[in-house]
């Protein structure tokens, strides 16, 4: 009887605004893999549902996992500015 390994897979993912509300979400690894949720809360819970399906699909297929490639990190800062009139 085969052992089955569990893993714990890190990748990145974009929650990009929607105009219409909501966020899409995509995965840079994943080129197609894409959800959207209508909450940034739903959006997470959606996106870790789609990948992994999408690493379920891969597994079935027999085809190569992808390694978590290296990305920036991307954030946002506030400032405060004052216009001169």
């Amino acid at each position: 009887m085969a052992k089955k390994i569990q893993k714990i897979l890190s990748y990145f993912v974009v929650f990009d605004p929607a105009k219409e509300g909501g966020y899409n979400v995509s995965f840079p690894d994943f080129p197609g893999c894409v959800t959207f949720g209508r909450s940034f809360e739903e959006a997470k819970k959606k996106a870790k549902e789609v990948l992994e399906l999408w690493l379920e699909e891969l597994t079935s297929q027999k085809q190569k996992i992808p390694v978590k490639t290296t990305r920036p990190i991307i954030d946002e800062i506030k400032v405060a500015f004052s216009e001169r009139s």
